[in-house]
């Protein structure tokens, strides 16, 4: 937490490269260095959470740029790379807290708004990810009322990061 609150109040997040792998590496980087010895490490192994397993870890390096190369320019198109990066998860741990800033970045970008994640159900929301890989529609549906043009707002900024809302307890898969 205390990390997040630093790449903000730094200035650090504006040297984040936006919509990247490499950017969603420098996150995850910033806030796990010193906490994981992998931090900004892709994955080796591959993970599964509820049943659901997530892209083989061999596939990473090739599935990575092409999700990087998804358009941005609406909304509907940003959640769906949102999407594919979460079955891609990338690393080993970290993930939901990466690409909740990670997918912020992109909307501050390319649309001058950000997710008032305070306004965004918990449950409602795990359940929308947890379906997103058939469809994002529902994930759509409950992230867009909470979208605000409120960009530079430290509030917003700092109670989205304070938010829990990343999956736990993966499982290495075989």
């Amino acid at each position: 937490m205390k990390k997040a609150l630093t790449l903000f109040e730094t200035g650090d997040i504006d040297s984040i490269t936006v919509g990247s792998t490499k950017g969603l590496c420098q996150i995850h980087k910033y806030l796990f260095d010193g906490l994981y010895e992998f931090a900004d490490t892709l994955r080796k192994q591959n993970i599964a959470k509820g049943g659901f397993r997530f892209a083989n870890a061999l596939y990473l390096d090739a599935i990575l740029p092409v999700i990087e190369k998804m358009p941005e320019s609406s909304f509907e198109e940003i959640i769906a790379k949102y999407v594919e990066m979460n079955i891609a998860h990338p690393f080993m741990e970290g993930n939901g807290r990466t690409t909740r800033i990670w997918l912020d970045m992109i909307l501050k970008k390319n649309l001058k708004r950000v997710i008032n994640w305070q306004l965004v159900e918990k449950d409602s929301y795990l359940q929308a990810m947890e379906r997103s890989p058939i469809n994002d529609l529902e994930l759509r549906v409950l992230l867009e009322p909470a979208l605000t043009d409120k960009i530079n707002d430290r509030e917003i900024i700092f109670k989205g990061i304070e938010q829990s809302y990343y999956y736990e307890g993966y499982s290495k898969v075989k």
